[in-house]
């Protein structure tokens, strides 16, 4: 039901774009109207959920730790797995986020057949950040690609990028790496909560939600360039025009585009909302991004305030005569 119901989400979605996108008068909203207030939505909900984030108080360090800490000077410590300085955050932060260090040390538990029965063991799961590693960047690939409609004159480093993600030069137009990496990666994250109990047992919604977004925003992307074509002159245009806050709506641009330009806009301001939101929240996890000084400063808690206590002497001396006269046992008469 939870799948179902994520897919009739998107399927109604992509039909109300259709319907939008045949209907003249309807381009004006899902080209222009719809990308604005899509974009505030992503920028202010982005920026609220980052400040509530940083609001929040830490006043332990808890950073996770494999790793040996700063100990005694012939023990050697693991700098990165357990910082102790900024330097040491920093590095391990980077290779969290641009290589999902921690995603690759994860490991599936199942039980297996021993000479004596069931035993519980451990093995390998590299699969899942390997298809996390694929579909990230090559998300981020296609994103830096998208620039090049933005930008005027396109930046050569937008260029090479493009050169090297199409060299394989496979008919015309080019097909891109990340287009098919994308959509590979996409199914198998998808397929993986299906057919897993485990992760099935534990998938929502807002789980499958995001997913049937992004496939059907890659699926049109690539129907778009492939095979319906649209009038990229007018794209950019449109484009360029967003981004300088004077919009225009060149005319021929194409149904394609404006089914793909709303779903990218319902899934920008669905982004502050969802659990994608994990793509900033990261920078402030305190399990990631504090240093390992525990043995080194003293840590108080600043919410360790004196408080104002009440002993049993003190109530019993304000209720004495009530307790007396209820029957209850005092201490003193």
């Amino acid at each position: 039901m939870k799948v179902l119901f994520s897919l009739l989400a998107v399927s109604v979605l992509i039909l109300v774009a259709t319907i939008g996108a045949h209907i003249t008068s309807m381009h004006y909203i899902l080209g222009i109207i719809i990308p604005y207030l899509a974009f505030t939505m992503f920028v202010g909900g982005f920026i609220y959920r980052i400040v509530k984030w940083g609001r929040s108080p830490v006043p332990f360090r808890i950073p996770t730790t494999i790793g040996q800490q700063k100990s005694l000077p012939w023990i050697k410590q693991n700098k990165i797995e357990n910082p102790t300085s900024a330097f040491g955050v920093i590095i391990r932060m980077a290779l969290e986020v641009l290589f999902f260090r921690s995603l690759f040390r994860n490991t599936k538990t199942e039980l297996s057949q021993g000479p004596k029965g069931p035993i519980l063991a451990y093995g390998s799961a590299k699969w899942l950040w390997l298809g996390s590693l694929v579909f990230h960047w090559s998300f981020l690939i296609i994103l830096i690609r998208h620039l090049r409609f933005f930008l005027e004159p396109i930046p050569y480093s937008v260029q090479i990028l493009e050169s090297i993600d199409g060299i394989l030069q496979i008919g015309l137009p080019a097909i891109y790496l990340t287009d098919a990496f994308f959509l590979i990666a996409v199914t198998y994250l998808f397929l993986r909560r299906i057919f897993i109990p485990q992760v099935r047992y534990i998938s929502h919604a807002a789980d499958y939600f995001p997913l049937f977004m992004i496939l059907s925003i890659g699926c049109t992307g690539v129907l778009m360039r492939y095979f319906f074509k649209v009038d990229l002159v007018a794209v950019k245009k449109l484009a360029i025009g967003l981004a300088t806050f004077q919009p225009v709506l060149p005319e021929g641009i194409g149904v394609m585009f404006f089914i793909h330009i709303f779903l990218v806009s319902v899934l920008f301001a669905y982004f502050p909302l969802s659990k994608l939101m994990h793509a900033g929240g990261i920078f402030l996890s305190p399990t990631r991004n504090m240093i390992s000084n525990n043995r080194m400063v003293r840590h108080i808690n600043p919410w360790d305030h004196e408080v104002e206590v009440h002993t049993y002497a003190q109530y019993e001396d304000e209720f004495r005569e009530k307790m007396k006269k209820a029957g209850i046992p005092v201490e003193k008469e």
